[in-house]
């Protein structure tokens, strides 16, 4: 898997990990055979586990050091999660469906990671208490990136996201520079299932109206300035 699909990938922790962590335990048996594959797979609840290459890009871009506390949105299998796990201080996930929490939280159990803290709660609203975070990555697509989120960026660190609509989406990467200095940048595209919550997807993707945007951005466009 790391040989033939990661080319490009270039942190050697990350790929290290990647080729560790057992990717079969986070699907459903029957799918067993498919999980070092190129395939996204399903995972329930309309949820999936992302391609291989998709997690370790993602966790390129976050350029953990090893010292970092890390929220991530989306727990789903835990897959992305136990990646995180290896490579940082400390990782708080969040996931709005309690069978998919539950289960994730079993797996990294049987791994022996215990450096996770687990909530399952609206993940468009950030971590419930208050907290600031070195890293934040989204595991699902949103219209407009959450201002709860950026708000729990603390300074020097970097938010990860997948930005678009339900067909679209590009994935962004929010620096902040200072406490009220936020730079942006665009990665690549991608597309992700959709971040279901108060300040994401708040009714059927397909069916979204335009003032549905408006209202998730305040009327206004986010106050952040593109990355140099």
């Amino acid at each position: 898997m790391v040989r033939e699909q990661l080319a490009g990938i270039r942190d050697p922790r990350v790929l290290q990990v990647m080729g560790e962590v057992p990717r079969h335990l986070f699907v459903d048996e029957a799918l067993a055979g498919r999980a070092y594959g190129c395939a996204t797979l399903p995972i329930g609840n309309g949820q999936t586990l992302s391609r291989p290459y998709t997690v370790a890009r993602m966790t390129e871009a976050l350029a953990l050091t090893g010292s970092e506390e890390v929220l991530e949105i989306g727990t789903g299998s835990g897959y992305q999660t136990a990646v995180l796990a290896r490579l940082c201080r400390r990782v708080f996930t969040v996931e709005r469906l309690a069978n998919l929490a539950d289960g994730a939280r079993q797996r990294l159990r049987h791994l022996g990671l215990h450096n996770v803290c687990y909530r399952i709660a609206d993940g468009s609203l950030g971590w419930p208490e208050p907290r600031l975070f070195d890293r934040i990555l989204v595991a699902a697509g949103t219209p407009v990136v959450p201002d709860n989120l950026t708000r729990q960026l603390a300074v020097g660190g970097s938010l990860l996201i997948p930005e678009g609509n339900a067909q679209s989406q590009y994935l962004i990467r929010l620096l902040r520079q200072a406490e009220d200095v936020v730079c942006r940048e665009v990665l690549e595209s991608c597309r992700f299932v959709p971040l279901v919550g108060e300040q994401g997807w708040a009714v059927p993707v397909k069916a979204a109206p335009s003032d549905l945007l408006r209202r998730l951005s305040g009327g206004a466009t986010p106050s952040v300035t593109p990355c140099h």
